[in-house]
C-alpha cells in the first residue's frame, strides 16, 4: 500500500534525482546466488523506484544502468546484462507509456547490437510526449566522454560565452535540469564517472543498502535527508540584518 509520505513543507523536494545503482553482485554473492539473479532483482528495484518517484511527484530520475567501463566485465555477465536490457525495454515500455512517463537513454548507444538500438529508439519515440515524469537511463555512458564530446562539438566558437552555450547544448542531458540529489547505494562513496558536469552542485546521499533492496522507504529517507540540507550553490548565506 502506498505510504502518505510528503516532503517537509518548509523545503522543496528535488526535481531531479540521479541514482548509481550499486550492489547487485554483492547482493547475489551474499545469498550464494549467481550474479545474474542480483541483476534481475536490481531491475525489479528500478521499477519500484520509478513507481514511487512518480507517486511522490519527482519530475526527473536518472539511473546509471551501464557505464562505458562495464564492458570489461566477464563476457557471461555482459551477455546477461544485455538480455536484461532487452527484456526491460520490451516489457516496461508499454507500462511507462500507460503511466504517462517518458523514457530517454543517454550514452553512446552505437556499441549495442542493432536490435537493442531499435528497442531504445522505439521506446523513446512511443513515450516522447509523456509529461508526468521523465526517466533517463544512462547506457554505455561516461561523464568524461560526455564532457569531451560536448567540448568537441563546441570547439569552433571563438567567443567564450557562445562556446559555453554550445557546450551545454551538446551535453547528453541537454534540456534536462541538473540533478538536485545524487543517490549511491551499497556503501561506496564515489560518483564513478557519472554526470560529472551535471552534479557540480548536487547533494550526495550515500547509503549501505544494496540496490536490489532499495525501495520506496529508502527513497523517502534520501529525500528527507535532502530536505534537511541547506543548498548554497557555492555562496554564503547571509544572516538577516547583516
Amino acid at each position: 500500500m502506498p505510504s502518505n509520505f510528503q516532503p517537509p513543507i518548509t523545503s522543496h523536494p528535488p526535481s531531479h534525482i540521479a541514482f548509481i545503482m550499486d550492489g547487485n553482485g554483492r547482493w547475489a554473492n551474499r545469498r550464494g546466488l549467481p550474479r545474474s539473479v542480483g541483476h534481475q532483482k536490481g531491475a525489479e528495484a528500478l521499477r519500484r523506484v520509478v513507481e514511487a518517484g512518480a507517486e511522490i511527484g519527482i519530475p526527473y530520475m536518472t539511473f546509471f544502468g551501464f557505464s562505458s567501463e562495464n564492458w570489461s566485465r566477464p563476457e557471461q555477465e555482459i551477455t546477461e546484462l544485455m538480455r536484461l536490457l532487452r527484456y526491460y525495454l520490451r516489457s516496461e515500455t508499454a507500462e511507462l507509456h500507460k503511466n504517462n512517463i517518458r523514457l530517454r537513454v543517454i550514452g553512446d548507444r552505437q556499441r549495442f547490437d542493432e536490435d537493442i538500438i531499435a528497442l531504445i529508439e522505439n521506446a523513446e519515440a512511443l513515450t516522447h510526449d509523456n509529461k508526468r515524469m521523465t526517466v533517463i537511463i544512462a547506457l554505455n555512458y561516461g561523464g568524461r566522454h560526455d564532457i569531451l564530446q560536448a567540448a568537441f562539438q563546441a570547439r569552433h566558437h571563438e567567443n567564450f560565452d557562445t562556446f559555453a552555450q554550445s557546450f551545454e547544448a551538446n551535453l547528453m542531458t541537454r534540456d534536462v535540469p541538473e540533478p538536485d540529489l545524487l543517490v549511491r547505494t551499497s556503501g561506496e562513496m564515489r560518483i564513478s564517472n557519472f554526470l560529472l558536469w551535471q552534479c557540480a552542485y548536487a547533494e550526495f546521499y550515500f547509503c549501505d543498502t544494496l540496490w536490489p533492496d532499495f525501495d520506496r522507504a529508502t527513497l523517502e529517507k534520501a529525500i528527507e535527508a535532502y530536505a534537511g540540507r541547506e543548498r548554497r550553490f557555492g555562496g554564503l548565506k547571509r544572516h538577516e540584518g547583516s
